[in-house]
């Protein structure tokens, strides 16, 4: 073997071991949310819910093989793997460049669609929009009390 494929081989066990370790941050950085009562940190922050809000609840609900309530909780759950397949076959050209923008940014539009449309829905329980109760709304409150009691 030449120093040029070693020194590849190599290069490909650092990137995959380097996005392990990126997936395990994430998951390590949602469950401490999750401990601390967190939950979704832009929910947390702004009062108002994100586009993936909901996410994390569909796949609880699909891991117990309830996909009509994986639904409810957010009903482009199954894009997420979609997404992620076609990212592997796109970086290993297996899938035409432009076929893989295409689906990505299709999925965007999705999900940017799917929220304005939950986000206006007053019915809709799982994306809501209620700032006073976020971070930055209870923490405008506090200084407007203090200021003018």
């Amino acid at each position: 073997m030449s120093d040029r494929t070693a020194h590849i081989r190599e290069m490909r066990g650092k990137k995959k071991g380097g996005a392990l370790a990126a997936v395990l941050a994430v998951i390590a950085v949602y469950a401490a949310f999750h401990i601390l009562g967190i939950g979704c940190p832009i929910r947390w922050i702004t009062g108002i819910s994100c586009a993936g809000c909901g996410m994390t609840r569909a796949y609880l609900s699909l891991l117990h093989l309830d996909i009509r309530q994986a639904f409810i909780y957010h009903p482009l759950f199954w894009s997420v793997p979609m997404v992620l397949l076609v990212l592997i076959l796109r970086k290993a050209e297996k899938i035409p460049e432009r076929a893989a923008d295409f689906i990505l940014y299709f999925t965007v539009f999705l999900f940017v669609i799917l929220y304005f449309v939950r986000l206006f829905d007053p019915a809709d329980t799982v994306v809501t929009a209620r700032p006073g109760e976020g971070l930055i709304g209870k923490t405008f409150s506090a200084v407007r009390r203090m200021l003018f009691g």
